[in-house]
């Protein structure tokens, strides 16, 4: 099975603790990496969880805010020394292209690689696909303009039955057909169902990265079905009041949306530093949805399963 690989690199909120880094993390699908958000260190904790820099050619930035963004001149900075070639494509809203544009004029004019800007809006939409993989937006609702990322996997090709195709004959120009879900049609008009010559494909996975936002009924609809949801949990139930004035979400409310939206998986984070013990938050999240995982700097999710 192809690798959809969630890799954490920082979980934690807007002030830098010794425990947790800010928010950034890295999808591996298919060996290209997609990194989402881009908090201070990300450079380091890509070496530290031995991630190629050439493979990263996509970061979606979710909102302007400097937890999510004070990487990225840095993490540039380091691709540049490093000699990656190609493009590197940063998908993020008008104002940041702007100010990073010429962040990255100023300190770095001689680069080895393309950066390009790919404006994104706070709505619902596709803003990026290739041959394996959509990336689409939805909004949240935080105190500045912010959005959240869906990455869905394009169906998948059926597999090759060799035995049976070999006993009907099934010349080589035809697999590429049988793959796509045809019957095969032999020479004589005879019609041999796809079914008796291939097996099921592997089932398209989904992740969705929700951060930062309050608790929004229109979140979980956005990510209805999804197998994987990242939702913010900075405070815990009993700080309801205080996450909501502050444009957050509390681990209870993470859960409700996991459950409203049917999600498959719960992976909570954006922890604030008044926790010294991230399990409070695990713990409360769980007596809504059970299936949660806690964050954690240097973990590596396999969201196949």
């Amino acid at each position: 099975m192809a690798n959809f690989e969630l890799n954490i690199l920082g979980c934690g909120s807007a002030t830098c603790t010794m425990r947790h880094m800010p928010t950034c993390q890295v999808l591996d699908i298919r060996d290209q990496l997609y990194m989402i958000d881009c908090g201070e260190g990300a450079q380091l904790q890509m070496r530290r969880m031995k991630l190629k820099f050439s493979r990263l050619n996509h970061i979606f930035i979710s909102h302007l805010h400097g937890d999510h963004v004070f990487g990225l001149p840095g993490l540039i900075s380091t691709m540049a020394l490093l000699d990656k070639g190609g493009t590197l494509t940063v998908h993020i809203f008008k104002d940041g292209a702007e100010q990073f544009g010429r962040l990255l004029d100023y300190f770095c004019r001689e680069m080895p690689f393309e950066v390009e800007f790919n404006i994104i809006e706070r709505k619902e939409g596709l803003i990026y696909e290739n041959n394996a993989i959509e990336v689409h937006t939805f909004p949240l609702f935080h105190r500045v303009p912010a959005v959240g990322f869906k990455f869905v996997e394009k169906p998948k090709l059926r597999h090759i039955n060799p035995e049976m195709t070999t006993y009907h004959e099934v010349p080589t120009y035809w697999l590429n057909r049988l793959r796509n879900g045809e019957d095969y049609v032999k020479p004589d008009g005879t019609i041999i169902p796809n079914a008796r010559l291939t097996t099921a494909a592997e089932p398209s996975r989904s992740y969705a990265f929700c951060s930062d936002t309050t608790r929004n009924d229109r979140v979980a609809e956005a990510v209805r079905g999804v197998d994987w949801l990242y939702h913010e949990a900075t405070y815990d139930g009993t700080l309801a009041a205080k996450a909501k004035a502050r444009g957050h979400s509390t681990s209870t409310d993470a859960a409700e949306i996991a459950k409203l939206a049917g999600a498959g998986n719960l992976i909570i984070g954006h922890f604030s530093k008044q926790y010294t013990d991230d399990n409070v938050l695990l713990e409360d999240a769980k007596r809504t949805f059970p299936n949660v995982i806690l964050a954690n700097e240097g973990m590596k999710i396999d969201l196949s399963k």
